[in-house]
């Protein structure tokens, strides 16, 4: 079959783009994570589990590319989403240096398939049609019912079982531009940036905001993000991902494995990432899930961004100040962590939020000469010291700071047992107070001092 060239090809700037493409439930989220060789886009037999684009920088071929996953074409969404849906499917196909267009083996050529072909109609140049789910012989031969199709040839593959993926690339291969810059994986982001929160508080309204485009489906309709999609943007020559997460139900309002999975991946989106942005909706009260989140961060050491979002709602209603007391009443184990009053309908304070996670993010990395970490804990022994325990005093020998993300500190003692929890988090704060780490948490870790008898006599700890 002859080819006309692509009427508007892509311009390279980036890596290339893969858009995967098709009908609901041909295998399009199994075949990206195959091809990523990691568990991306959430699989599952519902139609209509991936609404968002879902992007992933993977190596293909031989070279970096991004592989964009879509929205089923021809979905019946029960949220009335199918425009949304469509609408960034298109956006993937305008913006793709090559198109996946994904058909299923085992059900053979269907009405929808049809619809998705004319769609891709003046897209010729740039598609490879995949038949999807071919893991015998027998279902390979069905490749002769897609030639009506008037793509070629497809290649038959198994995404699920990673059968004749080398196949696919060897046919992708030369749809992709060439280039020094693309011939090795995208380095990786200096910032990922995970927006967590309850269900419908504006994470995607923010991601938008922040890209200058409709990147993400924004809808009325609580937990619209079903999967956790990384969006990669540049900032003043800085290359950052935002994680835009599924929204955090309660456990009884999760229904079915779709909806638990996305949570996981929230969570999972979370340790990954650098900097959480905790993302609260001002026109409602912070309850029992924000704090739930709040403590997940915590228990990870993960720095954390308070983001009120909608906040233009709630002019007149209460101060600035009077909001950031009331969070802090709520929220009692992040009062460190500071607070951002951001609009994504107005764009208000959208770029504060990243020059915030910015600053976070420095801090988490930070190192500290032991000088100076000793003298701060010896300022923080000398306030408060341990309790005596059956007439023994926990001592500090010496401290020294061993890791960053978060900043780490062990303090060698006389005995670990001495020290209570309620000590530790003293020195916590202390340490937050003293050293360049004041927005974000730290651990202190105790170990036992090793010492020998002719030195123990001699010993003397910051309280003699």
């Amino acid at each position: 079959m002859s080819r006309t060239p692509d009427p508007d090809p892509p311009p390279a700037a980036t890596p290339p783009r893969i858009a995967i493409v098709g009908r609901p439930n041909v295998g399009k989220s199994t075949l990206l994570n195959a091809l990523a060789g990691t568990r991306v886009s959430i699989v599952e037999s519902t139609a209509g589990v991936t609404r968002d684009r879902v992007g992933v920088v993977a190596t293909v071929a031989g070279r970096t590319v991004e592989l964009v996953d879509t929205g089923g074409v021809g979905l019946v969404d029960r949220h009335g989403l199918e425009a949304a849906v469509e609408a960034q499917a298109a956006r993937a196909l305008a913006d793709a240096h090559a198109i996946l267009f994904v058909v299923d083996a085992r059900e053979g050529r269907l009405p929808l398939d049809v619809r998705v072909a004319r769609r891709l109609r003046g897209h010729e140049a740039r598609v490879v049609l995949v038949m999807n789910k071919a893991e015998t012989e027998g279902l390979a031969w069905n490749a002769a019912e897609f030639l009506a199709l008037g793509f070629g040839e497809p290649v038959a593959v198994s995404a699920l079982n990673g059968w004749h993926l080398d196949d696919l690339e060897a046919r992708l291969d030369p749809l992709l531009p060439r280039g020094p810059a693309f011939e090795h994986r995208a380095p990786e982001p200096d910032l990922k940036l995970a927006l967590v929160g309850r269900v419908n508080a504006g994470k995607s309204s923010l991601v938008n905001a922040l890209l200058r485009d409709e990147r993400m489906i924004v809808s009325e309709v609580p937990g619209t993000t079903r999967d956790s999609v990384d969006v990669r943007l540049e900032r003043d020559g800085r290359a950052l991902v935002l994680i835009d997460t599924a929204g955090i139900r309660k456990e009884r309002s999760v229904q079915g494995s779709l909806e638990f999975y996305a949570q996981r991946r929230a969570e999972k989106a979370m340790r990954r990432a650098d900097v959480t942005a905790l993302v609260l909706d001002a026109t409602a009260e912070v309850g029992r899930l924000d704090r739930r989140i709040a403590g997940y961060a915590l228990r990870h050491h993960q720095p954390v961004v308070l983001v009120a979002n909608k906040w233009d709602a709630c002019q007149g209603r209460m101060k600035a100040t009077e909001f950031a007391r009331y969070v802090e009443a709520a929220i009692p184990g992040l009062p460190f962590a500071p607070l951002v009053f951001t609009s994504a309908v107005t764009g208000h304070n959208v770029e504060r939020l990243l020059d915030v996670a910015w600053r976070l993010a420095g801090q988490a990395g930070t190192r500290v000469g032991t000088a100076e970490v000793n003298r701060a804990v010896e300022a923080a022994y000398a306030l408060r010291r341990p309790r005596p325990t059956h007439g023994r005093v926990g001592r500090v020998y010496y401290a020294s700071q061993v890791d960053v993300r978060p900043p780490t500190f062990v303090l060698f003692v006389n005995d670990k047992s001495l020290f209570p929890s309620t000590w530790l988090r003293f020195v916590e704060n202390r340490l937050r107070e003293t050293l360049p780490v004041a927005e974000v948490p730290v651990r202190v870790v105790l170990r036992n001092r090793e010492r020998s008898p002719s030195r123990a006599a001699g010993s003397r700890g910051p309280d003699a």
